[in-house]
């Protein structure tokens, strides 16, 4: 692919952004006017320009397309999970983009009973995501949502399963999930505001009346809401957060016409996380200084902080993650120094080990554990190098066995052909920075190795090394690829986010430049043949790298990226703003509207060399606007001073997960590998 002239160029409206006595312009601010006629021939424009740009890249798109498709199984059956007396499976039939529910009652030899054929669903959509079913108690109901915008705004509706009929209500405007109350007359919900889609409110829904009340409204607007119900069955949790603090409110379920019960008041900084088992509440929790978390128990009428117990001490080298309870252990998800374990304790904590994992590098989490009497934990394992498997784990007889693995078809696949390993880069301030990265041991790394460096670096969301068929398209063509792991997330503990948020955000930017500046002393590239892709926080990511360090690359992947932070964070009427305050700042206060100035992608674009760039968004995009990426290309091409390619596709049909369907989403991904391929000519 080469540049050609005649590349588009939005028209400049100027417009002045003015607080703290500073003034910002805009000249691209009227491309968020969302059905701008202008705007459109804009979007129209650029993605025509993608399509000449990439017309020669077809044949090999397809190729590419062809190939990923191959490798995953057509009749996909998932691993059956047992539930209040049905035996629950999701079916993918060859030819169909979306999944089948069934259920089988008491044995799996029983007849197959369907839920949703989402096939059939689907059909006169675009788009279409079935955001989740919930069971009624009596098993004779099925609460589901579904989005057919790819706004995340979904619509609940029931279906009565013995008569396979869908009663004649639809809750509108809803997070998609749902509980019932244990007599199934009733579901509790969160609505979303229509136009900042905040989560922020509670209803209860009556099955016999047809009616629908509000029970709890979430007036903070830097809180979201949700309703959830425990893993006992006997309780049902209002749950108020923001990014830093919690509060959670309790009912029986067996009460559903009750008030409420705070457990324990929102106190700023103060996280929990609740889980029930006999006469406690235990809960996952930061308190007292425990940042790194740790378990505290209360009795279920003396709920208050004043009450809790320590139950399972803080440490400040390990993280913990998760918590499960069953009627004779629980089940801790730790973890330390990067890596997850899985830590199994008897009640009376009188037996305790870890499930033992011999790899380097690696991804380990628990499964779906619906079933509270059992003795068996149900575990998913993944590698860089091994594909994502179900296990289960017999926590009295201590053996362990694979559910399903998952097969690679369409070629000659072998994971002992792969290798990865983990490597340390030293940051700007001498932190040590992890690296995981892997590779076809037929194209053993080397400075003319093209690697792919990947990002993300937010929210204390870890990017695990994990398995990808797709990414063997890389691989087998001699790509290496590696993920940083960069301060922003809790790789390496609660420690690792604190110092990548607020203002401390910087350490984001300068860990991934420190990684890829490790790569290439190292080499394991250079800088002709190294890449870099982030998405939404992680396509900020990308965005401020290539402002401060372009010269390191020789192509950059943008994906829905959040690049104009200041406007979008001065702007509480766009989704996610008011919540995500405690993430990067509220610029209403001039110390963080400085801070976040002086690193926003958009703000800081030059008039310099760039590397090779291509960026999607989603026009429905309910997560990082499309106007945050328009602008920033439209910006961009007017600034750029060099022949680099700079490609944008925008999908019109879709928002920030991109297109539905199991092989559609395939096509995204292709655009992306043929994009790195192309600059190394490799697209044969």
């Amino acid at each position: 692919m080469k540049k050609v002239e005649n590349t588009p160029r939005a028209s400049k409206n100027k417009y002045k952004h003015r607080l703290h006595d500073d003034d910002r312009i805009d000249n691209y601010f009227w491309l968020k006017e969302r059905d701008n006629p202008e705007v459109i021939k804009y979007l129209n424009q650029e993605n025509n320009y993608y399509k000449k740009m990439t017309k020669n890249q077809e044949g090999f798109e397809d190729k590419l397309f062809d190939e990923m498709k191959l490798r995953i199984n057509r009749d996909e059956v998932s691993v059956p999970y047992f539930y209040n007396g049905y035996w629950y499976l999701t079916k993918f039939k060859k030819g169909c983009e979306y999944p089948i529910y069934i259920r089988k009652k008491l044995t799996l030899n029983s007849e197959e009973e369907l839920l949703f054929d989402c096939n059939l669903m689907s059909k006169e959509y675009k788009y279409f995501d079935l955001g989740s079913i919930s069971i009624s108690p009596n098993n004779k109901m099925a609460a589901f949502s579904i989005d057919t915008v790819s706004r995340r705004f979904y619509t609940i509706m029931v279906k009565e399963l013995d008569e396979k009929k869908i009663l004649d209500f639809k809750l509108k405007g809803t997070s998609g999930s749902c509980v019932w109350s244990n007599d199934s007359k009733y579901i509790f919900y969160s609505k979303k505001n229509s136009k900042t889609l905040r989560s922020e409110s509670v209803n209860r829904f009556d099955l016999d009346k047809l009616s629908e009340k509000k029970i709890y409204k979430e007036n903070d607007l830097t809180f979201s809401v949700n309703v959830s119900k425990s893993k006992s069955k006997e309780y049902i949790f209002i749950n108020s957060y923001s990014t830093l603090t919690t509060e959670t409110r309790f009912l029986k379920s067996d009460h559903p016409l009750s008030k409420f019960k705070i457990l324990q008041k929102r106190i700023k900084n103060l996280e929990y996380y609740v889980f029930h088992f006999k006469k406690y509440f235990y809960l996952l929790t930061n308190s007292d200084n425990s940042f790194n978390f740790k378990i505290v128990k209360t009795l279920i009428d003396k709920t208050e902080k004043k009450n809790w117990i320590t139950f399972f001490e803080h440490r400040k080298k390990i993280l913990i993650e998760d918590f499960d309870v069953f009627e004779n252990y629980f089940v801790l998800t730790q973890r330390k120094m990067g890596l997850n374990n899985l830590n199994i304790f008897s009640w009376n904590k009188n037996e305790g080990y870890s499930l033992p994992i011999k790899n380097k590098t690696y991804t380990l989490s628990t499964s779906l554990n619906l079933d509270f009497n059992t003795h068996k934990l149900r575990y998913n394992y993944s590698s860089l190098t091994e594909p994502f498997s179900v296990r289960e784990f017999n926590m009295k007889t201590k053996k362990n066995k694979i559910l399903k693995e998952q097969k690679v078809y369409g070629g000659n696949f072998n994971k002992h052909n792969y290798k990865s390993k983990r490597i340390w880069a030293v940051g700007h301030d001498n932190v040590k920075i992890p690296i995981s990265i892997v590779f076809n041991k037929n194209h053993k790394p080397s400075p003319s190795t093209p690697l792919l460096l990947y990002g993300y670096g937010s929210y204390g969301h870890t990017i695990d090394p994990n398995f990808s068929s797709l990414r063997l398209s890389l691989l087998d063509r001699g790509f290496a690829f590696a993920i940083a792991h960069v301060r922003g997330g809790e790789y390496l503990g609660r420690k690792w986010y604190e110092k990548g948020k607020l203002l401390n955000k910087k350490n984001t930017f300068y860990d991934f430049i420190s990684c890829s500046e490790y790569l290439i002393k190292k080499n394991f590239t250079s800088r002709a043949h190294l890449y870099a892709s982030g998405g939404s926080a992680g396509g900020l990511l990308m965005g401020v790298v290539v402002n401060l360090r372009p010269d390191l690359f020789n192509g950059v992947i943008l994906a829905v990226p959040f690049v104009d932070v200041v406007t979008t964070m001065l702007d509480n009427t766009i989704p996610l703003t008011t919540s995500e305050y405690d993430e990067w700042g509220n610029p209403n206060d001039k110390r963080f509207y400085e801070y976040i100035k002086s690193y926003s992608p958009y703000d800081n674009i030059k008039n310099q060399k760039y590397p090779n760039i291509f960026v999607t968004s989603g026009y429905y995009d309910s997560q990082v606007q499309y106007w945050e990426p328009t602008k920033w290309v439209a910006k961009l091409r007017e600034m750029e001073k060099n022949d680099s390619l700079l490609l944008y596709n925008i999908n019109l049909s879709a928002g920030h997960s991109g297109s539905s369907g199991r092989f559609e989403f395939l096509k995204e991904k292709v655009k992306e590998y043929s994009f790195l391929l192309s600059l190394e000519n490799n697209n044969k």
